[in-house]
């Protein structure tokens, strides 16, 4: 059995036992499980606890590794753990993580406590967090860490040898050495795979790879994602405009970008970005706004409804069927929306390949909709014993699957033109459109050759 696995296990064990109130295991049985445990697995654990099990579990916890758990809870149990610790306490707490640890950490903070914990911290190290807080964390200056090990292009690999040996410990996810001019302006990049067999006499200057260009401190971190992707990097050097070193992004945190990413489209779809074990009043009310939303967009689906209540009042077995209608056009723009949303972050969506795909979506839209509409109308004969009531919902089915496509390609492209995330309205609005034609379509039909 692997370490993996032991953890998963402890992890798993803990929690039952505290989401059960075991009696059998006490305060220091706790606390010596949670010494066995790697960061991840604790912070894991503490996620997956109510709010108040979390404080016990945060309360047992050894000083000295809670700056690394803190590091990997999520922003909204940071915030809810943080607001409860002093700022002299918080800097003994972080005092030891990375830089690019440590702003993560900071962003989540109100302005006045970020600023009393940097007073509290070296000056050095200060100026280095404050130069990453300048950048949004949702960019590569955001993303970036200080500790980089730089050399000149004059400099000897010996020279450079016995620098590195002096260092005695190197940053994690070193592959590669920076070069910089006097004032720091990159130049390109020393592999230590070269480093390290090639002849100790050669200068930097004669193995650097000046080819491969550094990523702007102001590029999307879902960029620097698909850089990382594209050229398979471990580490990636940061500057600003004027060429200056600022620091590196390694693999691990565009990992992070790559989940979180993934996390926000998945809930993004129902609107709703909460703590799974977040209190009932702070759930609530970030679930309100969506479902007031929703309930706009009901109303209007609703006043189509009512502009037929005539014909729903002669026929009444026209309200039995038109759910129908609006829950396969629902269906299937939820599915073409799910197709488009995914192309679009990994960018494969273009202009030159828009046209083939809304005619491929097209083509499945009519082919399902031929095939649906026969069986439903089926159904609906033999239920109603109404062939112009099959015919009517048969053609309805069409429509509606039609539409469907129109408002799950060019509904989230727009949105995304307009700088929304398509993830989050997208499914609110092509609901709409697929629920309004659906029953407009269908009741249209049927007003039209039942009542006149």
């Amino acid at each position: 059995m692997n370490d993996k696995q032991n953890s998963d296990i402890n992890t798993n064990e803990l929690i039952k036992s505290i989401s059960d109130n075991d009696a059998k295991i006490s305060l220091n049985q706790i606390s010596l499980q949670l010494q066995e445990m790697n960061p991840s697995a604790v912070a894991h654990t503490i996620e997956s606890l109510p709010p108040k099990e979390r404080r016990l579990i945060w309360s047992l916890l050894d000083t000295s590794a809670e700056g690394e758990i803190l590091a990997e809870l999520h922003d909204e149990i940071q915030q809810e753990l943080m607001a409860e610790i002093k700022s002299d306490e918080l800097v003994k707490i972080i005092s030891d993580l990375e830089v690019d640890e440590l702003v993560d950490i900071l962003q989540n903070l109100p302005k006045v406590k970020v600023e009393s914990v940097l007073s509290k911290i070296a000056r050095r190290d200060s100026e280095r967090i404050r130069t990453v807080l300048e950048y949004s964390e949702d960019s590569a200056g955001g993303l970036l860490n200080t500790d980089v090990i730089s050399v000149r292009p004059r400099h000897s690999l010996e020279v450079v040898m016995r620098y590195l040996r002096s260092k005695k410990e190197l940053p994690n996810n070193t592959d590669k050495i920076f070069v910089v001019s006097r004032d720091d302006k990159y130049l390109g990049e020393l592999p230590v795979s070269k480093l390290l067999v090639s002849e100790p006499s050669l200068t930097v200057r004669e193995l650097m790879e000046t080819e491969v260009k550094p990523i702007a401190a102001d590029t999307n971190d879902k960029e620097v994602a698909k850089l990382f992707e594209q050229n398979d990097l471990v580490s990636a050097p940061v500057v600003d405009e004027d060429m200056k070193l600022l620091g590196r992004i390694t693999v691990d945190d565009v990992v992070d970008v790559i989940i979180e990413d993934a996390d926000q489209n998945l809930i993004g779809l129902t609107g709703i970005a909460e703590d799974t074990f977040a209190p009932p009043g702070r759930a609530a009310k970030s679930r309100a706004l969506w479902l007031s939303i929703n309930l706009l967009t009901a109303f209007i689906a609703a006043a189509t409804i009512n502009l037929f209540q005539t014909t729903i009042d002669k026929f009444v077995y026209l309200a039995v069927l038109m759910p129908i209608v609006a829950s396969m056009g629902g269906v299937a723009a939820t599915q073409t929306l799910t197709i488009v949303i995914r192309g679009l972050s990994l960018e494969q969506i273009k202009s030159s390949n828009l046209n083939w795909l809304f005619r491929r979506e097209l083509f499945v839209s009519i082919l399902n909709g031929i095939f649906l509409s026969i069986l439903i109308s089926i159904v609906t004969y033999f239920w109603f014993q109404e062939l112009l009531i099959s015919i009517l919902i048969c053609a309805a089915i069409v429509i509606n699957l039609v539409s469907s496509v129109i408002a799950g390609i060019f509904v989230p492209i727009i949105l995304n033109k307009l700088n929304q995330d398509p993830a989050i309205a997208g499914s609110v609005v092509v609901t709409t459109v697929t629920d309004v034609i659906g029953f407009f379509s269908f009741l249209g039909l049927a007003t039209i050759f039942l009542v006149n």
